[in-house]
C-alpha cells in the first residue's frame, strides 16, 4: 500500500455536489493498493498510519499522534498513487490493485483505523470526489508499506 499522509486543519469529500465525509484536525489519507497487498499491508499501514508523530507537542515539536490529540483521519482511495511514470509520460497502473481488491484492502484499512479508536471518514471507492484538504503546516509525508522510501 501507498499513502500520502497530510495533516489537515480540515478535509472533505463529495462526490456530484453530495458530502459524503468531512474532518476537523488530523490527517487527510489518500491510499492507493497494489496488486500484491495483503493484510499484512493493511496492518502496517494503519499502525503507521496512527502512531505517526506529525501534530506539535507543548515545545513546538512533532511529537504527538493523531492518536494522541483526539484526531480524525479521512480515507480517500487513490489508485493514481501506483502510477509509474518513470518511461514515456503517461503513467503505467499495472501494479495498481482491481477494483474488487483494492476496494477490500480499502475497507479493511478503514476498520483497522476505526478499531484502533480513531474517527475515520472515506470516500467512495472508485468515485470521481472532490477532496477538500486544508493543509495544516503544510505536513505531508509518504508511506509504502514494502518500505520503497
Amino acid at each position: 500500500m501507498r499513502a500520502v499522509v497530510q495533516r489537515v486543519k480540515h478535509s472533505s469529500v463529495t462526490v456530484g455536489g453530495e458530502l459524503i465525509s468531512e474532518i476537523s484536525k488530523g490527517l487527510n489519507v489518500l491510499i492507493g493498493a497494489q496488486k500484491s497487498d495483503t493484510q499484512q499491508d493493511v496492518k502496517y499501514m494503519a499502525n503507521k498510519i496512527a502512531a505517526l508523530r506529525v501534530f506539535e507537542d507543548n515545545e513546538g515539536k512533532l511529537n504527538l499522534s493523531v492518536k494522541d490529540i483526539g484526531g480524525e483521519v479521512l480515507l480517500v482511495s487513490q489508485f493514481t498513487l501506483l502510477g509509474d511514470a518513470r518511461k514515456g509520460n503517461r503513467p503505467s497502473f499495472i501494479n495498481a490493485a482491481g477494483y474488487e481488491e483494492g476496494k477490500k484492502l480499502c475497507e479493511m484499512l478503514l476498520e483497522e483505523l476505526c478499531l484502533m479508536g480513531i474517527k475515520t471518514g472515506y470516500g467512495v471507492y472508485g468515485a470521481d470526489m472532490n477532496v477538500l484538504i486544508e493543509n495544516d503546516g503544510p505536513v505531508t509525508i509518504l508511506i509504502d508499506s514494502r518500505k520503497i522510501f
